[in-house]
């Protein structure tokens, strides 16, 4: 399953950039193309296992699923496609190779809590 190793890449990036800024994570943001080749649910699965015993443990993954989207050059436009099956336009039916969207596999934010803060903002 190579959702794991994924997660454990992403775990290793958001707790170097927990450790740099001095922060906790709560939340780690991901936008997954329907191309990338990565199940969303055994990515998530892999995300628990990868966080266990780790400052990201009970941190929580978000992913954006990203559809795919490509350029029709007959109708000279961006179409989403509702196959992975067909590249063909939507509307025309023309064939088309050009991928302009859903190969994505990034980390696009995370939901921080700083941790030398010991009451909530605004608190006196």
């Amino acid at each position: 399953m190579h959702e794991l190793s994924i997660a454990m890449s992403i775990v290793d990036l958001a707790l170097e950039e927990a450790e740099r800024r001095e922060v906790r994570i709560d939340a780690v943001h991901l936008e997954l193309g329907r191309l990338s080749g990565v199940v969303a649910e055994a990515l998530l699965f892999s995300y628990e296992m990868a966080c266990s015993g780790t400052q990201l443990e009970g941190s929580r993954l978000v992913i954006k699923e990203i559809p795919i989207e490509v350029y029709c050059p007959a109708c000279k436009t961006q179409k989403i496609l509702s196959s992975m099956q067909w590249f063909c336009c939507p509307e025309c039916g023309t064939s088309t190779s050009d991928v302009i969207h859903g190969k994505e596999l990034a980390i696009t934010a995370l939901e921080v809590r700083d941790e030398c803060r010991t009451a909530p903002v605004g608190s006196a």
